[in-house]
């Protein structure tokens, strides 16, 4: 737990410091105008208050990042810790700030045109596809698994139990929500054996606020509502109350895990139990996305810009939300830990009259942790703000799908029709995602992956493209050029060593090739940068022919 006090310490007087020095990167001047304050059009640019543009954007980047995949790096050790305290300081939080202070200079400009800007009109092309696709997917997980959690709220009570009493239970049969959505599994307990007996069966008749499905189309309706209507209209209000629900959750296990302060293992006597067999390198670096860095925020990060009344806000939004961000994602890492420490990763059950051990899923760990350790309505409350996280992502991943797919076909959205025309494209595209999804259980698992790399991969480009856009300012562009180059080596090596992003011993190329091939490929593209900063290549943006600027001496307070 001192580890854990440490780390937390660390991630604060990162934004305070470190924050500071990337903000003075961008020459920051509270009296430049900001894209809403020249191109207001009550639709996508809307001036709000500093603090519902903190709110919005700090909600619009969590998703289930900072829970699941805290959950899930958990199980590598503590290692899981200092990737989310370095991550988010020096990788993510530096990604998110300069993401969105690049927009606003551009005039609120969508991370394709952006990326395509500093990096060749072809990298725009495919960069356009490339985050279409990632946001549609984002879209397609953030409806399932809301809808999922919310269900398995209402079975709270007997996931909890199935954790807590472990092959100890009162009642002879008791009933388990997983995630074959309205298939309920019946887990019969033989108290000779002490075994548990699994059999699946549809019931008779499932409640309406039971059944996954009509979750699903309440969340689907509301996300076309907040992709459609101006951002304040739904997106300004509702959020502050899925902020309070969320910011509720971390508050209060951060509380508990003071107050009890469970007995884990400090990071100078090694990374402690280690459950998960895939390597921490590269495996970890792309479970814990979204609360260390996550290619997805800089989709996000350009619709603030469009609502941002002053520059000198820029590093509260953008480098303070990830910092939260990271502190959620870092208690979530350190209650799962206490957790794997007393239950273990998985419990064994009998299919058929053969044991077989079954991982705990992410959502039936995260009821259980928040019912166990904040009572009945403390865990309805603190499990309502886990909803609310990716609820409050799916929103505004498929909205900026709408303004990527406007700002490239320069179709006006002040106009009601053209923002329908769009949307209903991209959300039957997303419908289409959503039904392979359902068909399958299994095939959450197909999306999920394939939308876990390619978000490192998108943050691996935006860090180039950032590279690029530094070095043309003369600044000191190696805040990113590092960050840039390491996170090209996970994602190419994770690529290549887990196919389809599922690890299996075996079944990809052997690590060491694999770091080789991710090595060389990196030291590739840092010397094509080298090339084209010393003009020996002509790509690419001109570096201006400018003095260096000198630092202001007034900070952005």
């Amino acid at each position: 737990m001192v580890t854990f006090i440490i780390a937390l310490i660390a991630l604060i007087l990162g934004y305070i410091f470190y924050g500071r020095c990337i903000g003075r990167l961008f020459d920051v001047d509270p009296k430049r105008p900001t894209p809403v304050m020249t191109k207001a059009d009550g639709m996508d640019y809307v001036p709000m208050p500093t603090w519902k543009v903190f709110m919005i954007q700090f909600l619009n980047i969590a998703g289930l990042g900072p829970v699941f995949g805290a959950i899930m790096g958990a199980q590598f050790g503590t290692a899981s810790y200092l990737w989310i305290v370095f991550g988010t300081i020096f990788a993510g939080a530096v990604h998110d700030f300069s993401s969105g202070m690049m927009s606003i200079r551009r005039g609120g400009e969508s991370l394709p045109q952006l990326i395509g800007r500093y990096l060749g009109k072809k990298v725009n092309g495919i960069m356009l596809i490339f985050t279409l696709i990632l946001l549609i997917l984002a879209g397609t997980v953030f409806v399932s698994q809301p809808a999922q959690i919310i269900v398995g709220t209402f079975e709270g009570q007997a996931a909890y139990e199935k954790i807590a009493n472990d092959t100890i239970v009162d009642e002879s049969t008791r009933i388990n929500q997983l995630t074959d959505y309205d298939v309920r599994v019946v887990e019969t307990q033989d108290s000779d054996a002490g075994q548990v007996t699994v059999s699946s069966d549809k019931p008779d008749h499932v409640p309406f606020y039971k059944n996954i499905y009509f979750w699903i189309i309440l969340i689907f309706a509301y996300y076309l509502a907040a992709t459609l209507f101006p951002i304040n209209t739904i997106i300004g209000r509702i959020y502050p109350v899925f902020a309070i629900a969320l910011l509720f959750m971390a508050i209060s296990l951060m509380v508990v895990l003071v107050v009890q302060w469970p007995d884990l293992p400090e990071i100078w006597n090694g990374f402690g139990t280690k459950f998960d067999p895939a390597p921490i390198f590269p495996m970890m670096f792309v479970s814990i996305a979204c609360g260390a860095i996550s290619g997805f925020h800089a989709t996000q990060s350009p619709m603030m810009a469009r609502c941002l009344k002053n520059e000198k806000h820029a590093r509260p939004v953008f480098y303070g939300a990830m910092v939260a961000e990271g502190i959620v994602a870092l208690i979530w890492a350190v209650a799962a830990t206490s957790f794997f420490q007393e239950h273990g990763p998985t419990y064994t059950t009998v299919v058929n009259g053969v044991p077989q051990e079954v991982g705990y899923g992410a959502g039936a760990i995260v009821n259980f942790i928040c019912h166990s350790w904040l009572g009945r309505l403390g865990g309805v409350l603190a499990v309502l703000g886990v909803v609310f996280a990716p609820i409050s992502s799916g929103d505004t991943a498929l909205r900026a799908a709408r303004l990527i797919v406007a700002d490239a076909l320069h179709v006006e959205q002040k106009n009601f029709k053209n923002r329908m025309l769009i949307s209903m494209i991209i959300f039957a595209v997303c419908a289409g995602f959503l039904m392979f999804m359902m068909n399958d259980p299994a095939n959450f698992g197909v999306i999920w992956r394939y939308f876990a790399w390619s978000n490192q991969v998108m943050a691996a480009i935006t860090l180039w493209a950032i590279t690029v856009y530094l070095t043309t300012k003369r600044k000191n562009y190696f805040v990113t050029l590092i960050p840039a180059m390491f996170m090209s080596v996970v994602t190419m090596m994770f690529i290549l060593e887990a196919p389809s992003g599922a690890y299996v011993a075996g079944k990809g190329i052997a690590p060491g090739l694999a770091l080789t091939i991710a090595i060389l490929v990196t030291t590739g593209f840092a010397a094509a940068f080298y090339l084209w900063k010393t003009g020996k290549i002509d790509v690419g943006p001109k570096i201006e022919d400018l003095p260096k600027l000198k630092t202001p001496k007034t900070e952005d307070k």
